[in-house]
C-alpha cells in the first residue's frame, strides 16, 4: 500500500489506520489474525485507547513482533496530569513498548476539558514532558466538537488532529471545514473518523442487533457498496492524510481493499449527487453524541 505524508510529522503512514477498537473484545487470537492481515497490507499506523475495553491488552501483544517497523499512537481521557501519568505508564506496559509515536489529548468535547487540560497541572503539562524526554515523539488531539477542537489547536502547535470528517455532518451543517482548513495551514497530520458512518444508533437494541456492535454510529449498510465508496471519497476530498475505519475487522478491511480505487478515483459531481439524494434520506435522523 502507498504511503502518504502526514502533515509536518515527518512520518510517511498508509491512507488506512487500524484502530484499537478492531481488537477490542474478539480475544487474542482473532486480534492477532486482525493484526498480521493488515500488516501483510501494509498498513503501518495503529491508534489505541485506554477506553477501549481490552484493546491495549490484545493489541499490544499482537503489535510484539512488528512495533520496530509501525507507528502506534494511544491518548488519555485524563485531564489532570496525577491520573494521565498513571495511565501512561500502564499505556506503556500494557503495549509492550518505551516510546509512543504519536500521544493524543483524547475526546475533547467542553470548553472545561480544554481549560483543565491547559490549565496548573492539567494534562498538557504532563505531555510536554513526556514529548521532551523522547517518551512521545508527537503530540495531537481527538475531538467531537470543532469549536473545542479549534480551541485546543490555538493554544498549542499540535501535531496531529482525529476528527470526524463525515459526509453527512459536513454536507448538512459544514462540520469540519474550518478545522481542516486550519489543520493544513498548522501544517498538522489529518485523520478524518466516522467516514462510513451513515448516523447515530437509535438504541442500543438495534446497535447491539447489528452486525457492527462495537461502532460507536450506525455505519453504512455492507451491501451499499456504491455509497460506501462514496463517502469514503468525500472524505478523502477534504484533505485528510488517513481514514480510520469504524471499529471493526469487517469495515476496517472494507476501507483497506477499497482505499486503492477511492485515491485513483476521486470524488465526482456524480457522487456527491448520490450522497445528496442520500442525505435527504437520513438528515432529520439523530448523528452522534459529542461525547464519546
Amino acid at each position: 500500500m502507498i504511503k502518504r505524508k502526514f502533515g509536518n510529522t515527518g512520518f510517511e503512514i498508509t491512507p488506512v489506520i487500524y484502530g484499537g477498537i478492531v481488537s477490542m473484545r474478539d480475544g487474542q487470537e482473532a486480534s492477532d489474525n486482525y493484526v498480521s492481515w493488515a500488516i501483510d497490507r501494509g498498513i503501518n499506523y495503529f491508534d489505541v485507547a485506554p477506553s477501549y475495553e481490552d484493546a491495549q491488552e490484545k493489541l499490544g501483544k499482537s503489535l510484539i513482533p512488528y512495533r520496530k517497523n509501525i507507528y502506534l499512537a494511544c491518548k488519555t481521557t485524563c485531564r489532570m496530569k496525577v491520573d494521565a501519568q498513571k495511565e501512561f505508564e500502564e499505556s506503556f506496559r500494557m503495549l509492550h513498548t518505551d516510546y509512543l509515536d504519536v500521544y493524543q489529548m483524547h475526546a475533547l468535547s467542553k470548553e472545561e476539558d480544554v481549560e483543565k487540560a491547559f490549565g496548573s497541572g492539567g494534562v498538557m503539562e504532563m505531555m510536554v514532558k513526556a514529548k521532551e524526554k523522547g517518551l512521545v515523539r508527537k503530540l495531537g488531539i481527538t475531538c467531537h466538537n470543532e469549536a473545542v477542537a479549534l480551541k485546543a489547536m490555538s493554544l498549542y502547535d499540535f501535531d496531529t488532529v482525529l476528527f470526524p470528517l463525515n459526509w453527512h455532518m459536513n454536507l448538512g451543517h459544514d462540520m469540519g471545514t474550518k478545522l481542516c482548513k486550519t489543520a493544513k495551514e498548522k501544517g498538522m497530520g489529518l485523520v478524518g473518523m466516522k467516514q462510513l458512518i451513515e448516523r447515530a444508533w437509535l438504541n442500543g437494541d438495534e446497535r447491539e442487533s447489528s452486525p457492527f456492535p462495537k461502532s460507536w454510529c450506525k455505519p453504512i449498510d455492507f451491501e451499499d457498496k456504491k455509497l460506501r465508496l462514496a463517502a469514503m471519497k468525500y472524505t478523502l476530498s477534504l484533505g485528510v492524510d488517513a481514514l480510520v475505519p469504524p471499529g471493526d475487522f469487517v469495515n476496517f478491511s472494507f476501507v483497506v481493499e477499497n482505499i486503492d480505487e477511492c485515491l485513483k478515483n476521486p470524488l465526482t459531481d456524480e457522487d456527491l449527487t448520490f450522497l445528496r439524494q442520500h442525505y435527504e434520506k437520513v438528515k432529520d435522523y439523530p448523528f452522534f453524541k459529542v461525547q464519546i
